[in-house]
């Protein structure tokens, strides 16, 4: 069993929510609200070599959270950090133990309302090109569920040493026959010279996802985040929320951070050989004062059924950008190919007949 919170409502004391677009925590009930207390403390980067000695399990080792609701006394079986009872629906939220995982260190709120989710969806439907006509229902989707997302995000300032080439480029006159006539042409050609140096910049929040079970390719559709609006890690706010708990270890998303990062290194050494064009043969990084944090971030995960297969669409609990799979209506696409068929032979018989 683990140690875990749930929030009576002092109207009724039903268990209360974090109310998306506040900073209090609503009864579903009776409506009362409790404030959240202002933070005390500092969102706080965490040193990367001094992490990198500590003792930790790995988080596929870690068993799954039992919550036993204090509501009705069922217990739910989860891997997440904040959940509802499956018998009753109340919030309840687990305390996380930093010797067995790294804690959450800052989270992004909710602010987008289950109202407001259902108006960007109903927007983002009508705005598929080609989709069936049933698609609009995508706006009532009941599955639709409040989800934080852990993300790493990944501080440093690095060093870059490359080895590669300038480009030069110069004209010369060409001598060439057509048609039996001598004629001459200016080409272009390039002239090469090694090229080594060194660049640095410092990177800021470089984000990782913390979770293999959503789709990369759709969250990197909800950036960007406005991460400065991050507020210290508090428990409430996950109330009546579900919240993942990451399963990419920090080191596994440093190793993607390096990645993202490397084309902005690229891109600062071809801009330090200069020339007309660069070659980058190598370059060696080194990445100092490198620390990092866990960050959760507010996602709405909803899923439609179309035609008896599941889609799913993610929308970005700040913002409103939606992401997502959509069906594609077969009978609209063979009307607008059959259409632009018959303009095509329109436009070619006016020109027929005007000869």
């Amino acid at each position: 069993m683990i140690t875990q919170t749930q929030y009576p409502c002092a109207g009724c004391g039903a268990n209360v929510e974090f109310a998306p677009g506040t900073t209090a925590l609503r009864c579903p009930y009776c409506g009362h609200e409790t404030q959240i207390a202002p933070a005390t403390r500092q969102i706080a980067e965490h040193d990367w070599n001094q992490f990198a000695g500590l003792p930790r399990k790995p988080i596929a080792l870690l068993a799954k959270h039992v919550f036993k609701c204090q509501n009705c006394g069922a217990a739910t079986e989860s891997d997440a950090i904040s959940d509802r009872c499956r018998f009753c629906g109340a919030a309840v939220v687990a305390e996380v133990n930093p010797g067995d995982q790294v804690v959450p260190e800052a989270v992004l709120p909710f602010t987008l309302t289950k109202q407001q989710l259902r108006e960007q969806l109903r927007t983002w439907a009508a705005s598929r090109w080609f989709a069936p006509n049933g698609l609009k229902k995508v706006s009532e989707a009941e599955s639709a569920k409040s989800t934080y997302l852990p993300h790493w995000t990944y501080d440093t300032r690095t060093v870059s040493h490359y080895q590669g080439q300038r480009g030069e480029h110069y004209w010369v006159t060409e001598t060439y026959t057509e048609n039996g006539e001598t004629k001459t042409r200016q080409v272009r050609k390039t002239r090469w010279h090694h090229a080594s140096g060194t660049v640095g910049r410092a990177f800021d929040d470089v984000l990782v996802t913390g979770t293999t079970k959503v789709t990369q390719g759709h969250l990197d559709a909800l950036e960007p985040w406005p991460l400065p609006d991050a507020q210290p890690f508090h428990a409430q706010y996950l109330a009546g929320h579900e919240t993942l708990r990451y399963d990419v270890e920090p080191e596994t998303g440093l190793e993607q951070a390096k990645r993202k990062i490397a084309p902005a290194i690229e891109q600062d050494c071809r801009h330090d050989i200069g020339g007309d064009e660069q070659r980058v043969d190598h370059v060696d990084t080194e990445y100092h004062d490198l620390t990092f944090k866990l960050m959760l971030l507010p996602v709405w995960l909803a899923c439609y059924i179309y035609a008896g297969k599941t889609y799913n669409i993610q929308v970005n609990g700040r913002t409103g950008e939606v992401a997502g799979e959509r069906p594609y209506s077969t009978a609209k696409i063979a009307a607008a190919i059959t259409a632009a068929v018959l303009l095509i032979a329109a436009i070619v018989a006016f020109f027929v007949l005007r000869r």
